[in-house]
């Protein structure tokens, strides 16, 4: 088979659509014929070199795909060859086949194309298990989802709004309109406003009881500035890096919490968990039209590099899949 390498660590060019053995299915796994795969930030990151996938994953990028099953490994049940899926991974998306631990697999939702399906498993496990799990939002409560016009955010933008919190967002000016569409019920301009006083601002000087935080420190001391008494900041991104000083002080003021959270290296067992949690809970809103995929564009597997420098200029809104075929 052929899958997206990464033979040294670089820029988009770094990736090469090359020929690599095919994957073969392990007790309690399937093989997924891949019809698309998202592109995440941590794909990025990994062709660079600086995060590499955990142990027993494959070496490719892609934390999440759909397609067909074509083989069933000992010790599945509830799936067969042929069916539709999409699937949380730790790697290994970017290719034309993959092993998928089975506890990791979702129905294809009804009323969602299949290449489209490939936006949702890591956003939706993202969203739902740090939003509901760590966050606990409450209908009733505010929402602070920070990147808004990501794939984590304009999921968690409708997805707030299904569980009747208010949803505030902060990304580009040109994407407010869309956002604002999703449900969002203010987007702040991060490069012209200052998103502490908006919080305060739009919450009458209350501030939001959940924060969804791509940013890490460069964004900590003014999410702790933003939160309500009993709120909870969850982390779930570095892109303003990793080191910054906690004033506890103001933590422990407004009896505040801090979490922070990564999906890809947890245990199989999680994950399933995890899974299972979103197809109880989140698939009903997707089949419903509640919750939809935003996917900014199709590229196809060999143009793997320019999917990369889309999110990397952060001008995408919604989701980049590469498809195959």
């Amino acid at each position: 088979m052929r899958a997206i390498t990464v033979p040294q660590p670089g820029g988009p060019d770094a990736l090469v659509w090359a020929e690599v053995p095919d994957p073969e299915p392990g007790p309690g796994e399937v093989i997924v014929d891949v019809r698309a795969s998202g592109v995440n930030r941590a794909d990025l990151l990994q062709r660079q070199g600086h995060y590499p996938p955990p142990p027993g994953a494959p070496a490719y990028p892609g934390l999440e795909c759909s397609g067909v099953i074509s083989a069933i490994g000992p010790e599945v049940t509830g799936w067969s060859v042929g069916a539709e899926v999409c699937a949380l991974l730790a790697g290994g998306g970017y290719a034309e086949r993959v092993a998928v631990p089975a506890g990791q697999l979702l129905p294809v939702p009804a009323g969602v194309d299949l290449v489209d399906a490939a936006a949702l498993p890591e956003v939706a496990c993202t969203v739902w298990s740090n939003v509901v799990g760590v966050g606990r939002l409450a209908p009733g409560d505010t929402l602070l989802v920070h990147g808004g016009g990501s794939g984590i955010g304009t999921f968690a933008i409708q997805f707030g709004v299904a569980l009747g919190a208010t949803v505030l967002t902060t990304a580009r000016a040109t994407k407010h309109p869309r956002l604002r569409e999703l449900g969002a019920a203010q987007a702040i301009d991060y490069r012209e406003q200052d998103f502490v006083e908006e919080v305060r601002r739009v919450t009458d000087g209350r501030g939001a009881d959940v924060i969804l935080d791509i940013m890490g420190a460069a964004y900590l001391s003014r999410n702790i500035a933003a939160l309500a008494t009993g709120g909870r900041l969850v982390v779930i991104g570095m892109q303003g890096g990793t080191k910054a000083e906690l004033n506890l002080g103001a933590l422990l003021t407004k009896r505040a919490s801090v979490a922070a959270t990564t999906l890809r290296s947890r245990p199989l067992a999680e994950k399933a968990e995890i899974v299972r949690g979103v197809r109880d809970e989140v698939w009903p809103l997707v089949e419903a039209g509640t919750v939809r995929p935003v996917v900014d564009r199709r590229l196809p597997f060999t143009e793997a590099a320019q999917a990369h420098r889309l999110v990397e200029s952060n001008d995408h809104l919604g989701k980049v899949l590469l498809t195959n075929g």
